[in-house]
C-alpha cells in the first residue's frame, strides 16, 4: 500500500524545522511531500536545502487549506493520502496500525489518529481529540472534547470506533474516496471542510474510523488562533455551508434553529466583551445567506443523505444539562 504524507505549508518555515524531523525519523513506510502554498519566508529553500528526500509541489497561490490540498494531491500517485498539519509531532511505529485498518477493512475510507495536545500531552487536542461528531444543528464535537472542555487522556477512548468526522490535522483518506468525492469544497478556505468532506462520504456509503494505537501530537491554532475573529467567521460560515449541503430532512426548521442558536452565541461573545466575534458571526450569516442559491444547488446533488447525529442539541447537552465530556452524553 503506497502512502504519501502530504504537508500543506503557508510561511510555516518555524513549523517546517520544529516537526519535520519526527515525520521523517517515523515514517519510514511512507513518501513525504510538502505542498506550499505561495510561501514568502524562505520554507521552500530550505526543505530544499534540509530535507533533499522530501518532494515539493507548489502551488501558485495561496487558495486555503481546501484548494491547496486539492491542487497538490492532483500531481501525487499513491493508494492513500495523509492530510498532516505542519504543527503536527508524530511518533514511532503511527503508520502500521492505520496501514493495517486500510489493509482488513475496504469500506473504510477515511481514519483519523489519536490527537494528543502537543503542549499538554497527557490530554486531548481540540481539533480532534478521539474522533468527531455532529448534533443535529451542525455543531461539531469530539470523544474528548465538548467546545472548549477538553478530557485527559486516561485510556478512555483506547480503541477502534466509528466515527463521524476525522480531524484536518491528521487525516488519512483513500485516494479513490478522495477523487468520487471531488476533492475538499474550496469554497470553505479553511475550517471545517474534513467535516464536509466526511459528511459527503458518509452519505456515499463510506466508514470513517479512529484508531488509537497511533498517536500524535497537534499544536493547534498555529496557522489561526481560536482568539482570532476570522477563524470565528470561517467555523460559523462553513458549519451553515455544511449542514444546508448534507443534512437530511426539511431543511427550513433546522436553519431557523441554527441561526437562533448562532445569535446566542453572539450575545454571549458580547456578555463577555469580545465585540469582533458577535461581528464575525454577523458576517458569517451574511456570507452565508450570500452562498445560499449555491449551497442549495449542491444539495440537490446528493442525492442519498444519512441520519447524521447521535445528539439533538450538544448546546443544551453542554450549557443547561452541564454534560462536558463524551460519556457523559
Amino acid at each position: 500500500m503506497k502512502i504519501a504524507i502530504v504537508i500543506l505549508n503557508w510561511n510555516g518555515k518555524k513549523l517546517l524545522e520544529q516537526f519535520l524531523p519526527s515525520v521523517i525519523e517515523f515514517s519510514k513506510e511512507a513518501d513525504i511531500y510538502l505542498a506550499d502554498n505561495a510561501s514568502t519566508d524562505g520554507s521552500v529553500p530550505f526543505v530544499k536545502a534540509t530535507y533533499p528526500a522530501i518532494k515539493i509541489i507548489q502551488n501558485k497561490e495561496n487558495g486555503g487549506y481546501a484548494k491547496g490540498y486539492n491542487e497538490a494531491l492532483k500531481h501525487i500517485n499513491a493508494d492513500v493520502f495523509c492530510l498532516l498539519n505542519s504543527d503536527v509531532e508524530v511518533t514511532k511505529n503511527w503508520l502500521p496500525p492505520i496501514i493495517e485498518t486500510f489493509k482488513k477493512e475496504v469500506n473504510t475510507a477515511i481514519i483519523q489518529p489519536k490527537l494528543l495536545d502537543y503542549k499538554k500531552k497527557d490530554h486531548f487536542e481540540y481539533a480532534g481529540a478521539a474522533g468527531g461528531f455532529i448534533d443535529k444543528y451542525g455543531y461539531p464535537y469530539c470523544r474528548g472534547r465538548i467546545f472548549n472542555t477538553i478530557e485527559k487522556d486516561s485510556g478512555q477512548y483506547d480503541d477502534h470506533a466509528e466515527i463521524f468526522w476525522a480531524s484536518g490535522a491528521c487525516f488519512f483518506i483513500r485516494s479513490a474516496a478522495f477523487k468520487q468525492l471531488n476533492g475538499l469544497d474550496e469554497y470553505f478556505f479553511a475550517h471545517m471542510e474534513e467535516i464536509d468532506l466526511c459528511w459527503r462520504a458518509k452519505n456515499m456509503g463510506h466508514a470513517i474510523k479512529y484508531v488509537s494505537q497511533s498517536e500524535v501530537y497537534h499544536v493547534g491554532g498555529a496557522t489561526l488562533s481560536g482568539s482570532n475573529p476570522k477563524k470565528t467567521y470561517l467555523n460559523f460560515r462553513n458549519s451553515l455551508f455544511a449542514l444546508v449541503k448534507n443534512a437530511k430532512g426539511f431543511l427550513f426548521p433546522l436553519i431557523f434553529i441554527r441561526l437562533i442558536l448562532d445569535g446566542m452565541a453572539g450575545i454571549k461573545f458580547l456578555l463577555e466583551l469580545k465585540p469582533k466575534h458577535t461581528i464575525a458571526i454577523v458576517k458569517a450569516h451574511v456570507g452565508f445567506y450570500n452562498n445560499l442559491k449555491r449551497l442549495l444547488k449542491q444539495r440537490k446533488s446528493i442525492t442519498n443523505k444519512i441520519k447524521y447525529y447521535q445528539r439533538t442539541s450538544i448546546v443544551v447537552d453542554y450549557f443547561v444539562n452541564n454534560k462536558t465530556n463524551y460519556k457523559s452524553l
